[in-house]
């Protein structure tokens, strides 16, 4: 089992702050690392683009532990629905080499509502 929260529970980020938080694990066998990733990802028409902004890369994390971790959010993008395309912001953990993933949404943005280009 893999879970992340923030410390605040809050899932609403302003550019440029701190997401602070944990990221947990209960594996059924040892991996070689996890890590904690913040990307932004687009989903609508067209291809599909993901980039990775920050990782925090945990070597040798044995099949149970926890991990605080602070990552700076950049100035930008925002997170923003429009009628064509969305942008998206998440923190996921990943076990390495399975790949298993969890994955809390995020949004980026000066205010608590997504930026709506409708």
């Amino acid at each position: 089992m893999l879970t992340l929260q923030t410390t605040d529970g809050g899932t609403w980020i302003k550019p440029g702050e701190l997401i602070e938080g944990q990221a947990s694990w209960h594996l059924d066998g040892d991996v070689e690392a996890v890590e904690v990733r913040l990307f932004w990802y687009t989903t609508g028409k067209g291809s599909q683009d993901v980039e990775i902004v920050r990782q925090l890369r945990i070597d040798s994390p044995g099949t149970s532990g926890h991990h605080d971790f602070s990552i700076r959010v950049p100035e930008g993008p925002y997170s923003f629905s429009g009628k064509l395309i969305t942008l998206a912001w998440a923190i996921e953990l990943v076990a390495l080499p399975s790949g298993r993933t969890e994955r809390l949404d995020l949004l980026i943005g000066p205010t608590p509502v997504e930026v709506d280009l409708v």
